[in-house]
């Protein structure tokens, strides 16, 4: 996750890094603050603070306003990586069951456990599932999305250079769940016109 491949899981992983700093801000500032409040145990009444302070400037305000800015980071991040049409974008079909995956390719028929896709383009997986929720993560690409019976969701892959990556059901969806992995190949331009060419 922290080694991205593409574009959205770079930016995925650069959430976790804003969001991790913002936790550890949040820590820090608690932290501070009962150290303050150890040092003031015993202090006569009249020098103790207001505790209006306390409880609605520190308490509410100040880790509501460090949450706020996270939210609105992650919320505009996650605006950008959304599908958006692309003339030369690849839609791939995927189909989740126990324990296995299913990959569609248009007009080129279907491969199981190894999901093929151009490199630099990107690529919309139509994801759905047959019997549970699973979630289709492939760390180094992009972040998760559900695959749910009776519904299709999107999730958009875009791979920097060619490779091969491990994709995971993220979702726990039974006794083979720690099995329920794939492999995404990513081909550069010559590898994927002769994989699509072989595949006709």
């Amino acid at each position: 996750m922290i080694d991205p491949a593409g574009p959205h899981a770079a930016a995925v992983a650069r959430l976790w890094w804003v969001m991790l700093g913002g936790s550890a801000l949040l820590a820090a500032l608690v932290f501070a603050l009962l150290a303050v409040a150890m040092r003031r145990r015993g202090t006569p009444e009249a020098d103790a603070p207001d505790t209006r302070v306390w409880i609605v400037w520190l308490g509410l305000i100040m880790p509501s306003a460090v949450l706020a800015v996270l939210l609105g980071y992650a919320l505009i991040l996650g605006g950008r990586i959304l599908p958006t049409p692309a003339p030369d974008s690849v839609t791939i079909g995927v189909e989740a069951r126990r324990y296995a995956w299913a990959f569609r390719h248009p007009g080129l028929g279907g491969t199981r456990t190894v999901l093929h896709m151009p490199a630099g383009r990107p690529v919309d997986l139509r994801i759905t599932s047959t019997d549970v929720i699973h979630s289709v993560w492939v760390p180094r690409l992009a972040g998760k999305m559900d695959a749910i019976p009776g519904h299709t969701n999107t999730l958009r892959l875009v791979a920097s250079r060619p490779g091969t990556y491990r994709g995971e059901c993220a979702e726990y969806c039974g006794p083979g769940h720690k099995d329920h992995g794939f492999t995404v190949v990513v081909h550069d331009a010559r590898g994927w016109a002769a994989f699509t060419g072989a595949a006709r």
